[in-house]
């Protein structure tokens, strides 16, 4: 399944890595207050639960026990997330006021991610939505995402999850092509989605994306055109897109004891050894740059790098993330970001996060354990030149001034990466969507500023 956190500024900021991976059309987003913290306009809700593990997920997903059985925690994950929402509100009550009272303005977007969240009952969906709204407010048109497994066994109950709520779908589908389905480990068949999109329809579901794979390990130009035709055949409102990465969590120092990631299984590992050598970075781009011409002739138009949607139709909660506005979170492993200089995560550990919010021995629920980071201007402004970037809104002229940007962005232009947009700003081409992670290198990888350019 895709997490908004790994689009989120945390993963730009690390390393601006990802696939050839919004804003609709109009003006630029303005430079954000990098000093000052806000209440969040989004929320995010880790259900950390899958049925199966798939070889290359990088999420915090627990499975078979945890998730279904006698033995599932599922229960004790739906208290724990009630409590870590009252904790949360909590500090944000003190700091900011309460929701609706102090002009502090209440959630645009809400985002259950996991694992698989719709493996949960409509009653428990409905009882954290609801704890959310009262606690931090919730805007009377705000888009509320669920991501579902497209199975019979994983879908769940669509027409429960729109009464309590939920607005839009988010199907991990990966791909229509049964051998690439087969070797990335999913359980579904291409049927399956085709049966979860009249599904959501019939529920009242307003709007539908499909999450899709590229550059999958014996994959042809031929199976995925037969997945693109198969997806737009289907009339989905948006589509993300993302090349395949095989990265190693446990190499970047992400999985320690308050790290945000689980450790890769070894089973997994052995499976990314053997997959790597046939992934192919020229095939990944020519596979980018069919699926974009293919959605553009339908009316679903690039807004992020990785993203396409038909008008008025584009995720407004990952829109916070790449817009830089503050976000709450929820979850083991979720990240949180306060609109200035400060992110938080929570720790991937399930039971440290039970342990934490759902005491055994009827004690207060206290914040789960996790870690933290205060970023430095130059940092966040490095920061904020990736996100915009990856909008089709581009870089604002403020920012693209920096001498800290500047430079990557001349030689951008020099080898026709970057073109300039509306408003004076700075906008990706197609070549420069391809490779825009050597753009990004040479913006995170930028000279100091002098003590003038500061």
């Amino acid at each position: 399944m895709a997490d908004p956190g790994a689009a989120s500024p945390a993963a730009a900021g690390r390393v601006a890595a990802g696939a050839p991976g919004g804003e609709p059309a109009g003006a630029p987003a303005s430079e954000v207050d990098l000093a000052s913290a806000a209440p969040p306009v989004a929320l995010y809700a880790h259900v950390p639960f899958c049925v199966s593990v798939c070889p290359y997920c990088d999420f915090v997903v627990y499975a078979g026990r945890a998730a279904r059985g006698p033995a599932r925690r599922v229960e004790k994950l739906v208290a724990a997330l009630a409590s870590e929402l009252d904790l949360r509100a909590d500090a944000l009550d003190v700091r900011f006021g309460r929701p609706g009272e102090t002009g502090r303005p209440p959630l645009r977007s809400i985002y259950l991610g996991g694992g698989t969240p719709s493996l949960l009952a409509a009653a428990d969906i409905a009882a954290i939505l609801a704890r959310a709204a009262s606690r931090f407010g919730l805007a009377p048109d705000a888009e509320v995402t669920m991501e579902a497994n497209p199975g019979p066994g994983d879908l769940g109950d669509l027409a429960g999850f729109r009464a309590a709520g939920v607005t839009r779908l988010s199907l991990g589908a990966q791909s229509l092509d049964p051998d690439e389905l087969r070797r990335l480990g999913r359980r579904h068949r291409a049927e399956d989605v085709r049966a979860a999109v009249g599904a959501a329809r019939r529920a009242g579901i307003r709007g539908v994306s499909v999450d899709l794979l590229y550059d999958i390990p014996g994959q042809s130009e031929e199976t995925w055109e037969g997945t693109l035709a198969g997806i737009l055949d289907l009339d989905v409102d948006h589509v993300s897109a993302y090349a395949l990465t095989l990265d190693d969590p446990e190499a970047e120092g992400l999985t320690g004891p308050l790290g945000d990631h689980l450790p890769v299984r070894a089973g997994a590992r052995r499976w990314r050894e053997r997959a790597r050598p046939e992934q192919d970075e020229d095939r990944a781009a020519a596979l980018y740059e069919r699926a974009d011409r293919r959605f553009s002739d339908v009316g679903l138009e690039w807004y992020e790098v990785s993203n396409w949607a038909r008008p008025g139709h584009e995720s407004r909660h990952n829109l916070a993330y790449w817009r830089h506005e503050p976000y709450e979170a929820v979850g083991p492993g979720a990240h949180a970001y306060d609109g200035g200089r400060h992110r938080r995560w929570n720790a991937a550990s399930l039971g440290r996060y039970l342990a934490a919010l759902t005491p055994a021995d009827g004690s207060r629920p206290r914040l789960p354990p996790g870690g933290g980071e205060t970023l430095d201007r130059s940092a966040l402004q490095a920061e904020e030149a990736i996100l915009q970037l990856r909008l089709r809104t581009g870089l604002g002229p403020v920012l693209a001034e920096r001498p800290c940007v500047a430079a990557a962005l001349a030689w951008g232009r020099a080898h026709r990466l970057v073109c300039g947009g509306p408003g004076g700003a700075a906008v990706l081409t197609l070549r420069g969507r391809l490779l825009a992670n050597t753009l990004f290198v040479r913006i995170v990888e930028r000279p100091q500023p002098t003590a003038e350019g500061r």
